[in-house]
């Protein structure tokens, strides 16, 4: 999406002739009951109560690079006692917002969004302190990681001299005024899972937790420049889109098999745009009208990855409103519950807290119970495990009071996912 120029999520929708571009943000969650599949129910079974807090651009935290250890880590502490506060149990944290760090990585530079110079050590830990804070206060810590993107400007000069892509022009392609691995090349694959298992290994997270940016989001007139790796590589495929929804299954399906080698009590969970299909296109998907798909444009089968239990959780961002003509939320909440229904994955619901009380959105996000209505709704879904809000800035300013009318109308006390600390036991 892009909000004020910064790329998390980009919506695209059409309905008879209307383009609607949206914003978004990230996912956490906790799985549930599983019946064959990969779900791992976390301690406890709550349902899931989360916000995303993004670094890339400085969008949620830190509110601005090259503030003090000191400042920086109370405004995190900030955010999660805000979550205690407003009764939720998770947090999604973006800890590798374009192919550098918030952690001493072995792999990768420090993130620029910490001292604004990519590389520069910040002085403390900002994933270590994370963990042990989160837990502290009874929240689950999500490391919300974004596998290709290097940057987001074109000028590989821009980044420091020791960054992998310096060292690897030719794993990178500029598309769309950003810089990004290229998921075509095997190398780039095990290096990005590399650099995000490492996390793993070290810190006490317990999920990985990926966006919905994969291939990136189409650009009008542009195209993404992989043609020496599909010549090298796409023999055997029908055409590039197979080839490259292959590539992108082979990092999920892998990825999700060193995790649960690593630390099986970690969970994979991924927050897709919420449109697989339109139904127009697969009878299979969606009643809906979005200008993306993602399996079509992100080279994302989605609903692949529930199906064959490759992942704990799905996330989708449900991101419109109910009756919202091109994507109704009531109908894309049903079609995913249909769809993770007896796979063991578990689902919870990316929310758009963010358009709540923002005047260039339709009428229904200017009431401050369309969310909670959302919440009242799903309900009656019995796959819906919990719901994800976007993003910690728009938390905590709760423009039109939409935040609290959901904790009035529906977290009526604390639910702990893991009493204990924050953790399933196994």
């Amino acid at each position: 999406m892009r909000r004020t120029g910064v790329a998390r999520r980009a919506f695209v929708l059409s309905a008879a002739g209307l383009l609607a571009a949206m914003a978004s943000g990230e996912a956490a969650a906790v799985p549930a009951a599983a019946k064959g599949g990969g779900g791992r129910r976390a301690a406890g079974g709550g349902q899931v109560r989360g916000m995303w807090i993004a670094t890339v651009a400085n969008l949620d935290w830190p509110s601005a690079p090259g503030l003090t250890a000191a400042r920086q880590e109370a405004e995190l502490i900030a955010y999660l006692d805000r979550a205690v506060d407003l009764r939720l149990n998770a947090v999604v944290l973006q800890v590798r917002p374009t192919a550098d760090a918030l952690w001493p990585s072995p792999y990768e530079p420090w993130a620029a969004c910490l001292t604004g110079t990519q590389g520069r050590d910040p002085g403390w830990d900002p994933l270590g302190t994370a963990v042990r804070a989160a837990h502290a206060r009874g929240l689950e810590l999500h490391a919300w990681f974004n596998p290709y993107r290097v940057a987001n400007h074109t000028d590989p000069t821009r980044l420091i001299p020791s960054h992998p892509a310096r060292q690897h022009p030719e794993w990178v392609v500029p598309y769309g005024g950003k810089l990004y691995y290229n998921p075509g090349l095997p190398e780039v694959r095990d290096f990005v899972q590399d650099a995000m298992l490492d996390a793993v290994r070290r810190y006490d997270i317990d999920a990985v937790h990926w966006d919905d940016y994969f291939y990136p989001y189409p650009v009008a007139g542009q195209d993404f420049d992989d043609d020496a790796a599909f010549a090298r590589y796409g023999a055997g495929f029908a055409d590039r889109s197979a080839w490259r929804r292959d590539n992108t299954d082979q990092l999920v399906r892998r990825t999700a098999e060193r995790i649960r080698r690593i630390k099986p009590r970690v969970r994979f969970g991924i927050s897709p745009f919420g449109v697989w299909r339109n139904a127009s296109t697969d009878p299979l998907g969606s009643d809906t009208r979005a200008g993306v798909q993602t399996y079509d444009d992100l080279y994302a089968d989605t609903r692949s990855w529930v199906r064959r239990g490759w992942i704990d959780y799905i996330c989708p961002q449900i991101y419109w409103n109910i009756g919202f003509p091109a994507a109704d939320y009531a109908k894309l909440l049903s079609w995913w519950s249909e769809t993770v229904r007896g796979t063991g994955v578990d689902l919870y619901v990316g929310e758009a807290l963010y358009k709540a009380g923002d005047p260039a959105q339709p009428d229904a996000w200017q009431d401050p119970a369309e969310l909670s209505r959302h919440l009242t709704l799903a309900q009656s879904h019995d796959e819906v495990g919990g719901h994800v809000f976007f993003s910690g800035r728009s938390v905590v300013a709760d423009r039109i009071g939409a935040m609290r009318r959901v904790v009035a109308d529906h977290y009526g006390d604390r639910v702990r996912l893991h009493p204990r600390r924050g953790r399933p036991s196994r």
